[in-house]
């Protein structure tokens, strides 16, 4: 592709850290970006003049929650803009549907986030899967109480988890599974590659049928309409008793009162939650005080190597958009759920 100029919407705090890289990464590919910056108070708005240069915008984690609508209003009363890169992985929310529908690509951020959240899936599995509960209780007494042979957990190595998506989160969730001794199902749609790290895979047609020896259920797909409520009452009652819920996908994907319900019951034995139905979770919400249930506020993913991570993948963007290539994790109208 001949050279170019770009404008690119951004924040002045992330283009005085990655800004050089990232100006030798459209060098190298025979362009030149100019940076537009993003006004600085929350509710400020980008000039017209401006708002017409526009032709990248970038969706960085510096910009979430405060300057969101600020950032929002910009891209989307830019006529020119060709691409908007986000920091996340999901674009479940429907302004990206409406950007999409302008003609405007759109690429994410997918797998930056992998490692910490999947770390995270995994050690609420620990949590839940060793007396973790009754040991901080203990702990907080100052009592020394140890957990009686005739009531040790049974061991971990052995059982089945079952990871619902095998994208970048789902892939480290069952290779950190298989070192730990589990036999790891996967669910996906595409057929089985060389390296996929699992011992079976079926497709989401075929979920009914591992669902009743998976011991620990992963959720690691996006929100789409094949997945909402994908994990409903009938479904939780297909696991055994006592199986286990890691829910890192989307609340969504879960019938959540048919999981309050199956948790209540007692045929689910715990769960590890970061997302759910309403957030924030509302105080009221019988989840808070179940004593097997851990919850994060959908803060699985925090890390300090996250930002390096999405500028690295918002860089290598940079060189295949002036190239004219395919973009990395580039989103499809399908993606968005309706």
């Amino acid at each position: 592709m001949a050279a170019a100029e770009a404008c690119l919407l951004v924040t002045r705090r992330w283009w005085v850290r990655y800004g050089p890289a990232t100006e030798a990464a459209a060098r190298r590919a025979g362009g030149t970006l100019v940076p537009v910056f993003l006004p600085e108070a929350p509710d400020a708005r980008l000039g017209e003049e401006e708002r017409e240069r526009l032709t990248i915008a970038l969706f960085s984690g510096d910009v979430y929650p405060v300057y969101s609508r600020s950032f929002f209003a910009a891209v989307q009363g830019a006529p020119r803009l060709q691409w908007l890169h986000v920091f996340n992985a999901g674009v479940d929310n429907p302004v990206f549907g409406r950007i999409l529908a302008k003609g405007v690509r759109l690429s994410t951020s997918s797998g930056s986030t992998a490692v910490p959240i999947a770390q995270t899936a995994v050690s609420g599995m620990l949590l839940l899967a060793r007396p973790w509960r009754r040991w901080l209780a203990a702990q907080a007494r100052r009592a020394w109480e140890p957990v009686p042979p005739e009531e040790a957990p049974l061991d971990l190595e052995g059982q089945t988890l079952t990871v619902v998506g095998l994208g970048a989160i789902g892939r480290e969730i069952a290779r950190l599974g298989r070192a730990f001794g589990l036999r790891v199902i996967g669910v996906r749609r595409r057929p089985r590659a060389a390296d996929d790290p699992v011992d079976e895979l079926v497709h989401p047609r075929d979920l009914d049928r591992v669902l009743p020896r998976t011991q620990w259920l992963a959720l690691a797909c996006p929100l789409t309409p094949e997945t909402r409520r994908l994990i409903d009452a009938r479904r939780l009652a297909l696991l055994p008793r006592g199986a286990f819920i890691l829910n890192v996908a989307r609340g969504e994907v879960i019938d959540e009162a048919a999981l309050i319900a199956a948790l209540e019951a007692g045929h689910l034995g715990g769960a590890y939650l970061d997302v759910f139905a309403t957030e924030p979770l509302p105080p009221d919400s019988p989840l808070w005080a179940m004593p097997n249930v851990f919850i994060s506020p959908h803060n699985s993913a925090v890390a300090q190597g996250n930002e390096a991570r999405v500028a690295a993948i918002f860089q290598r963007n940079v060189e295949r958009w002036f190239r004219g290539e395919p973009l990395e994790n580039e989103a499809r109208p399908d993606d968005i759920p309706a």
